[in-house]
């Protein structure tokens, strides 16, 4: 995958870091303490790198690097770890997302698809979304036959609070085209596992 250098905006950063001495003042904790001096703007930087998606164009990403190939058979690229905000809580969940299409005649750079995710997870996001924009993105940027996803997640908002379930794992599908054939829904999803 293509690794980009992340910069945070500075301005952003001082005033987000404001707040976040507010609330670490509001829990009971004294800012000026040592250990958390420098925790504002370092959550002010966090902050922006996990939401740095708002500020990027999957479809660009895509248009980037498409070729003209006669290739007519699933493409799959599967297990692209992600990582995500709930924008219930903006706890994190994680996982693996799988994604498949059937080229129409142009094909993408495969690294391009892991940064579709990565766009759509650095969001404040619901996993049921986020499955959806990735199929939306590449079904209407490539035109293939069919396109296919697959998350499948942990959410800490379920393991850390409320109802507390540790191991519980959350999968989410969505499909267009070629993949509403349960043949080839079938011949994806033992790819993937």
């Amino acid at each position: 995958m293509d690794l980009q250098a992340f910069e945070p905006d500075k301005q952003l950063t001082d005033a987000l870091a404001l707040h976040v001495r507010e609330m670490i003042q509001l829990g009971g904790e004294d800012p000026d303490r040592e250990g958390l001096l420098k925790t504002p703007h370092r959550v002010g930087n966090a902050l922006q790198f996990l939401t740095k998606g708002y500020s990027e164009d999957p479809e660009a990403i895509i248009r980037s690097a498409l070729f003209e190939e006669d290739y007519r058979q699933m493409v799959v690229v599967k297990d692209i770890d992600f990582y995500s905000l709930c924008e219930h809580h903006m706890l994190p969940f994680f996982g693996k997302a799988h994604v498949a299409y059937i080229p129409n005649g142009r094909i993408t750079g495969l690294s391009k698809i892991a940064r579709v995710v990565d766009v759509f997870a650095r969001r404040l996001q619901v996993q049921e979304r986020m499955t959806t924009q990735i199929k939306d993105c590449i079904q209407q940027t490539l035109q293939p036959l069919g396109v296919m996803v697959v998350i499948e997640a942990e959410h800490l908002c379920m393991q850390m609070r409320g109802v507390q379930k540790q191991h519980a794992m959350t999968v989410t599908s969505d499909f267009t085209g070629a993949f509403t054939r349960q043949q080839t829904r079938d011949e994806f999803l033992k790819l993937i596992h």
